[in-house]
C-alpha cells in the first residue's frame, strides 16, 4: 500500500527529530578488571577462545595456571567427546609478569554449520561448545573495534550475544593492556563467554603493543591470539588472510612495515593475486589506523597516511569491497573512495573503533562534513554485516549508548565482482 505524501513527510520528520534529539549519556568511568578465577585445580582451562585455522579446521586457545596437557576432546553431541587433538603450549615473561601456560590446539576437519562440544586439558569441570561458520551464504559477521574492558565494553558484548552471528572480526585494540600484561588475562576472561562459542578473527592495534621496554612488540598478542598466518603464506601473525563461505578476508597490520619494499606489501600483493572472485566474490580488508577519517582524532599519523599511500592503489586494483578500521573512537561510513574522491570502483571505508575503550569517544568532527563521508557519529556500538549472496549484503551499525542495541545506520552493499568495473 502506498504511503500518502503527507504521512511520509511526517515519518521522515519524526526520524530526523529522533536522531537530532538523541542525548548521549556520560562516559562510564569504571574499568572492568576481572581477576583470574581461583580454581582449586590450577590446570583448569580459562580464557578459552576459538579462531579459524584453514578452511576446515579451528584453533582452540586457552590458559592454565599450571602445566597441563594441550589436549582438546570434542564431538557433535554434549558429553560425547569422540575425537581428541593434541597441540602445544608456551609461556612468556614481561618485566615482573609471568604468564600462565598458553595452549594452542588445532582440531578438525570440521563440518560447516555444526555445533561441536569440547573440553580442554582433559578437564571435565568445564565444557564448551562452538558453532562452525557456514560453507555458503548467507553469512552473518559482527565487526567491532577498540573493545577494551569498560562498562561500555560489557554493553557491546551483551548486544553481540543477542546476535545470531557466525564470526566476529576485530580490527585491533583488543585488551587495552598496553604494558600491564595482567589485563590480557582479564580480557580473556571477559570475552570467553562469546569467544569460546564463535570464531574471533583479530588483528593488531596500537594498544596491543608493549610500549615501555623496546624492542618488545606484540608479545602478549602473538602468544595468546594466534591467527592462521602460516596457512595464508604469511610469516607474521600480524597480517594474514582466510576464506569463510564466499568471502576472502585480509587482516593487515598498521604497525608492521608496510612500504612497497616490505614483507607485508609483498605478501598482500601475492594474496590479492590469488583471490578467486568466482568462489569468493566478496573481498574485505581490516586494519587498525584508518585511511579516511573526518574526525580530528588521529589525523596525520604515518600509520594512516603512509600506509594509504603505499597500499591504496593495490586495494583499488583488486577491487576490494570494504575496508574496516578502528583507532578513532567513533563511527563513520564513507562512500566508495579512491585517492580522496568518490569512485564507484573503490572500497567502502568504515571506521568502527567504538567498541568500548577506556579513553572515551572522539566527538570532534571536521566541519563541513566531507561529501565522501555519508554517516558519522561519536557513540559506542558494533556493526553487523549480513551477506545474503554473492552480490548483496546488508550493513547495519548498532549504537549501544542507550544500553539497547539501536540501529543507527544501515546500507545495502553490492560486491564489485558483480558488475564490470574499469579501473
Amino acid at each position: 500500500m502506498a504511503v500518502p505524501g503527507a504521512l511520509l513527510m511526517l515519518l521522515l520528520v519524526g526520524l530526523i527529530s529522533s536522531a537530532l534529539s538523541y542525548t548521549r549519556p556520560p562516559p562510564r568511568e569504571e574499568t572492568l578488571f576481572l581477576t583470574l578465577d581461583d580454581y582449586e585445580d590450577p590446570t583448569t582451562p580459562q580464557q578459552v577462545h576459538v579462531s579459524l585455522s584453514g578452511t576446515t579446521n579451528a584453533r582452540i586457545s586457552w590458559v592454565t595456571n599450571a602445566t597441563a596437557p594441550s589436549t582438546v576432546n570434542y564431538g557433535t553431541s554434549p558429553g560425547a567427546y569422540t575425537t581428541s587433538a593434541q597441540g602445544n603450549s608456551t609461556t612468556y615473561s614481561y618485566q615482573s609478569y609471568q604468564s600462565g601456560q598458553i595452549h594452542q590446539t588445532v582440531i578438525g576437519p570440521l563440518q560447516p554449520s555444526t555445533t561441536y562440544y569440547y573440553q580442554c586439558s582433559g578437564d571435565s569441570t568445564r565444557s564448551f561448545n562452538f558453532t562452525t561458520p557456514p560453507a555458503q551464504f548467507p553469512l552473518n559477521l559482527v565487526v567491532v573495534g577498540d573493545l577494551g574492558q569498560t562498562g561500555w565494553t560489557q554493553s557491546t558484548l551483551q548486544h553481540i550475544a543477542q546476535t545470531n552471528y557466525d564470526m566476529l572480526l576485530l580490527p585491533g585494540d583488543l585488551s587495552y593492556a598496553d604494558y600491564d600484561e595482567s589485563r590480557w588475562d582479564s580480557f580473556g576472561l571477559l570475552v570467553e563467554p562469546l569467544a569460546s562459542q564463535r570464531p574471533w578473527m583479530v588483528t593488531v592495534g596500537n594498544h596491543d603493543v608493549e610500549k615501555d621496554v623496546p624492542p618488545a612488540k606484540f608479545t602478549a598478542y602473538n602468544s595468546r591470539w594466534q591467527m592462521p598466518y602460516a596457512e595464508s603464506g604469511s610469516d607474521s601473525n600480524e597480517f594474514y588472510s582466510f576464506n569463510v563461505a564466499g568471502v576472502h578476508v585480509i587482516m593487515l597490520s598498521s604497525y608492521s612495515q608496510f612500504d612497497q619494499s616490505s614483507d607485508q606489501y609483498a605478501w598482500l600483493q601475492n594474496d590479492l593475486q590469488s583471490v578467486n572472485r568466482q568462489t569468493t566474490p566478496w573481498l574485505f580488508v581490516l586494519l587498525h589506523a584508518p585511511w579516511y577519517n573526518s574526525n580530528y582524532a588521529h589525523q596525520g599519523e604515518k600509520e594512516s597516511v603512509d600506509m594509504k599511500q603505499s597500499m591504496e592503489a593495490l586495494l583499488y586494483q583488486y577491487q576490494v569491497d570494504v575496508v574496516f578500521a578502528g583507532h578513532v573512537h567513533a563511527y563513520e561510513r564513507f562512500t566508495r573512495v579512491y585517492n580522496g574522491q568518490a569512485d564507484n570502483c573503490g572500497p567502502v571505508y568504515i571506521n568502527i573503533g567504538d567498541g568500548g575503550n577506556r579513553e572515551g569517544l572522539a566527538t570532534d568532527y571536521m566541519s563541513p562534513q566531507p561529501s565522501i563521508s555519508l554517516f558519522r557519529e561519536a557513540s559506542f556500538g558494533h556493526g553487523e554485516l549480513n551477506i545474503v549472496n554473492g552480490t548483496s549484503a546488508s550493513w547495519t551499525w548498532h549504537r549501544n549508548d542507550d544500553d539497547e542495541s539501536v540501529t543507527a545506520d544501515s546500507v545495502w552493499l553490492t560486491s564489485l565482482s558483480a558488475y564490470p568495473c574499469s579501473n
